[in-house]
């Protein structure tokens, strides 16, 4: 049976058109069926160019695997499993980047790649429904396919689960370099680049502390950033935005099924959207900077906003829309055993957690969702809830009810995470009724307790309330005169993306209103 039906296999000729130099696929194959799933794979992608051939003697320890390969060898990139799901554009990508077809990035970035020295040998760990993970492999793939100092092979955790447990990975995407853990989470190329080569960082640096004044500059990327964006360059004023990652905690969001006029989305495609629609205006985004501090404006008119790589951008008006982050719980061990049992992302990290005991924390929208989707990939569930009820939808609790691997715990608080100094091995919690300590044995504790505002960079800079979320009036204008707010950081209720997208763009609208009326 064929692994791409005929639209994909169409739209996998198309662009493969662009290959610029021949390319080979080189698998190494054992006896099983995903064995026998690449095999097919490859073959039906040689048979879609002349410019693919492919050879299925390969002799790489990890089996199914197959490189791509070019230039002698000079170009290559490793997928270790099959990168379907959320990866398949990741092997697109490698085949046409390894081909020669040039990434979509700033030249500079790309000139900074050519030049590393090596041996640089990644590995990143991946699950095939983890949104975060194609990122990473994307950029690791094009390091590799531009500079014959760098390899790449791209991990699928939930087929090498020996390897997972030997080298105890227990969140993705997991990156070694040279044997030696070197990052966990998402990961563009230019924070790679970043790390590799420290003095990028100062070029970017200066480079960005030359930039001129803006007329309106966004602090954050997520829904409410990019729809202030977007309105205030529609007013053809100087616009900027600067963020630590675009997209925001969106990116982390699996399904979205209620953004008005879309019946389905996810996080990633959705904040490709964004992304484009901001770049089709004058719009100059300043991504992987993180702020850390708000300067009012003085003498000049013009409010500062420092970044951590010690460059400053100037303004005359500023919308904060740093948006928010899982909360965590607070317990001893949590710290100790993040990413390491302890996990935010159920859908990223939990392939991962195959045939294994875990508990997800907090009984809202996002927790119960959280343990219907483990229930079908561990072997139980334990969900707990603070509250002596379940706060989740209905529908979502008869669903929840109606699984034999699932027990549902109210009433209880964790107390303590338990490990055994490298992982998880269980976690304690106390009956509020009782008072007393019970302990679950497990090996994995899915945090989903709520957000908290990424807004402490911002004490003594505005008004916070005693949550850190930022005051702001009707027209989101703070207690600051030119700088506004909008979206998950604010006071506003009712964390959404359709609400933090017209918070922003009512933010905006108040920005322009502010500079033309001072």
């Amino acid at each position: 049976m064929p692994i791409l039906d005929a639209p994909t296999t169409a739209q996998l000729k198309s662009l493969l058109g662009n290959l610029r130099r021949p390319i080979e696929l080189v698998a190494s194959l054992d006896d099983g069926a995903k064995s026998a799933d690449t095999r097919s794979l490859v073959e039906e992608i040689a048979a879609v160019s002349d410019k693919v051939s492919y050879r299925l003697d390969g002799t790489d320890a990890r089996r199914p695997s197959f490189a791509i390969r070019a230039d002698e060898g000079r170009a290559e990139a490793v997928f270790a499993g099959l990168p379907l799901g959320h990866e398949f554009t990741s092997l697109i990508l490698a085949l046409l980047h390894v081909g020669g077809h040039p990434p979509k990035e700033e030249a500079e970035l790309l000139d900074t790649v050519r030049a590393l020295e090596g041996p640089l040998h990644f590995e990143t760990f991946f699950s095939l429904t983890c949104q975060n993970c194609p990122d990473v492999v994307q950029a690791l793939n094009i390091m590799a396919a531009l500079n014959p100092n760098v390899t790449h092979v791209a991990i699928e955790g939930g087929l090498f689960q020996d390897e997972v447990e030997r080298r105890k990975v227990m969140a993705v995407p997991t990156v070694y370099l040279n044997g030696e853990q070197f990052g966990q989470g998402r990961m563009d190329l230019a924070q790679i680049v970043a790390k590799l080569d420290t003095g990028s960082v100062a070029r970017a640096a200066e480079k960005i502390a030359a930039k001129d004044a803006f007329d309106v500059l966004v602090v954050g990327g997520g829904p409410a950033g990019a729809a202030a964006a977007i309105y205030a360059a529609r007013k053809g004023i100087r616009t900027g935005v600067v963020a630590d990652r675009f997209g925001g905690q969106v990116l982390d969001t699996m399904g979205i099924e209620n953004f008005i006029s879309v019946p389905h989305t996810e996080g990633p495609k959705l904040v490709a959207q964004l992304e484009q629609h901001v770049k089709d205006y004058e719009v100059d985004v300043m991504n992987a900077q993180q702020a850390v501090a708000l300067k009012r404006a003085n003498g000049d008119g013009l409010h500062h906003v420092e970044l951590a790589n010690g460059a400053s951008l100037k303004a005359k008006t500023v919308i904060l829309s740093t948006g928010a982050r899982w909360r965590q719980m607070g317990v001893p061990g949590e710290d100790e055993y993040k990413n390491k049992g302890v996990a935010y992302c159920p859908h990223c990290d939990g392939p991962l957690f195959k045939g294994k005991r875990t508990a997800v924390i907090g009984g809202g929208n996002s927790g119960v969702e959280a343990a219907i989707d483990l229930a079908g990939l561990v072997s139980h569930v334990t969900l707990i809830e603070f509250d002596n009820q379940l706060r989740a939808d209905a529908v979502l609790q008869t669903k929840l009810r109606s699984l034999p691997n699932v027990t549902i715990i109210t009433s209880a608080l964790t107390t303590e995470v338990l490990g055994d100094g490298s992982k998880v091995n269980g976690l304690v919690y106390k009956n509020r009724e009782s008072g007393e300590l019970h302990t679950i044995e497990l090996e994995g504790i899915f945090v989903q307790i709520g957000l908290v505002p990424n807004t402490e960079w911002l004490n003594g800079s505005l008004a916070l309330t005693n949550r850190g979320e930022i005051e702001v009036d009707t027209h989101n204008a703070t207690n600051v005169p030119g700088v506004f707010a909008a979206g998950d950081c604010t006071t506003v209720p009712f964390k959404q993306i359709v609400i933090a997208m017209g918070e922003g763009s009512k933010a905006s609208l108040a920005a322009f209103d502010y500079l033309i009326r001072h």
